[in-house]
Parts: structure tokens; sequence; C-alpha cells
């Protein structure tokens, strides 16, 4: 599938999704939204084949992501209360389309992710930043609110950090971004790509069922009491010992060799 403002490429069994609008700092508008709703729909479909194992996103030229499209932004303020609620209803459904991938996805940030771009840090599985990267929610310096990014945000970051810096707006540095726990690694620019690739083959030694439901699992247990979900974990895992991946995964193991899906 062709995209205006994405590309895409595949390696092997990793996506590789650029946004590729460097002229506006790969900033979103109605069509990004758009797009990346449309690639997420293709990928769950790729990904249900194993066809796609990992996603890798990332953002062309020197900014990962500066939020909202200026031009977009000042449309949709002569918009009626109605069109504004399609709109963001929208952007609320894309968030929610990449963070329920049944693959990890990879965020590679460099330069900068801010407002909606820091909300694509807050769905992505792994993230992985530049040292000189800047953050923030910066919508209410704007009057707005940071409203669609933020059950992702609370999720990953805590209440404690996402008060302090939704009713702020500060900017914040890679170094306190990976100290709220809103990305994972934190490497020289020219060590990204290095980065993102171990993590990628790591994902890519375990098997690929259990690594969708191990994802699917962190879901259903966030946020409930461990004797609420007993009955859920305790068959999630009878089910995976004795799936054909578990089966094979257990041989290779007690046989030292790689498991079958191992590349």
């Amino acid at each position: 599938m062709s995209y205006q403002h994405l590309t895409t490429r595949r390696e092997g069994a990793v996506e590789l999704l650029t946004l590729n609008r460097p002229q506006v700092r790969n900033a979103f508008n109605d069509q990004v939204i758009e797009e990346l709703s449309q690639w997420a729909a293709v990928t769950v479909e790729a990904a249900g084949r194993h066809d796609v194992r990992a996603v890798v996103i990332a953002g062309a030229g020197k900014v990962f992501c500066a939020g909202a499209d200026a031009t977009w932004m000042a449309k949709m303020a002569t918009c009626s209360e109605a069109d504004n609620l399609r709109d963001a209803t929208a952007m609320a459904r894309m968030y929610l389309a990449i963070d329920e991938l049944p693959v990890p996805v990879i965020a590679r940030v460099q330069g900068a992710a801010l407002g909606g771009g820091a909300g694509l840090a807050a769905v992505a599985d792994i993230v992985v930043v530049d040292d000189q990267a800047v953050f923030g929610f910066t919508e209410v310096k704007l009057g707005i609110l940071p409203a669609t990014i933020s059950p992702f945000v609370t999720a990953k970051i805590g209440v404690s950090a996402t008060r302090e810096l939704f009713l702020t707006g500060s900017r914040f540095s890679a170094a306190r971004a990976k100290e709220i726990s809103l990305v994972h690694a934190v490497v020289p620019a020219d060590e990204l790509d290095v980065a993102v690739a171990a993590f990628v083959r790591e994902i890519l030694s375990a098997g690929p069922e259990a690594v969708a439901e191990a994802k699917a699992l962190i879901r259903g247990v966030t946020g409930r009491p461990a004797a609420d979900v007993l009955a859920l974990t305790a068959a999630a895992i009878a089910s995976r010992r004795v799936s054909a991946e578990g089966q094979e995964g257990l041989r290779s193991f007690l046989e030292k060799r790689k498991p079958s899906w191992s590349v």
C-alpha cells in the first residue's frame, strides 16, 4: 500500500515505518492520522500471518515528530465543535490502533518528540532516543489539552510525572524521559540504528505467538489486583505450555538448539 506522508519498507519480518514530512518536522495533520490508521490495519493482518514480527517507527530528517501541524491546527480552530470531535476521535483511534498492534513497536526518536509526537513514544513498546532529543507535552502552552494521548502517557509514566508535565507543558531532556520510563535507551545519535537493531534481534529470537500474547497479557493485568487475574494468568501460561510454539521452545531448550522461529 502506498502513502503520501509515510514510507514503509520490509526487512525480513521487520516493518520499517517512517513519518515522511521533514519540511514540517513530521507534524501530524488529518491525512497523516488517516494514513497511520490505514497502515496499522494492514500491519495487524501481516502480523497475524507472522509476516511482520516487529515494527520500527522513525521520522525523516532531523526531528522525529513535532506534534500537530500549524496549518491543520489553524483550520480546526475555525471548525465547529462537532467537526473537532470527529477529528479528535480519529486521532484517538489512531493511537489506540498502534498501541494494540500485536507485535512490538519500537520508536526511533531523534531531535524532538513534542505533543502528539511524544504520544507516539507513549504507545511504542520500546523507545530508543538520541541523547540530545527533547520531549514535551506542550499542548497547554497553546491553550489546548494533550487529551487523546493522555491514557497512554499516564499508563507509561505514571500519574505524578503526568501531572507535572501536562500541567506545565515544559520540555524535558532525553535523560529525564528515561528517568520517568517514557523511553528505554538513550544513545548518541550515530548509535541509534545499532541500538534499535539490538532490540529487534532480541524480539526475533522470541516466539512470535508468545510475544503477541505477552503484549495482550500486559493490557489484561495492568491496574488489576493479582487475585482478580489469577485465573487469567494461570490459563495463559497453561495454554502456552501445550501450544505448538511452546512445545517447540521447550524442546529446543532441552536439545540445546535454536527454536524454529529464531533468525
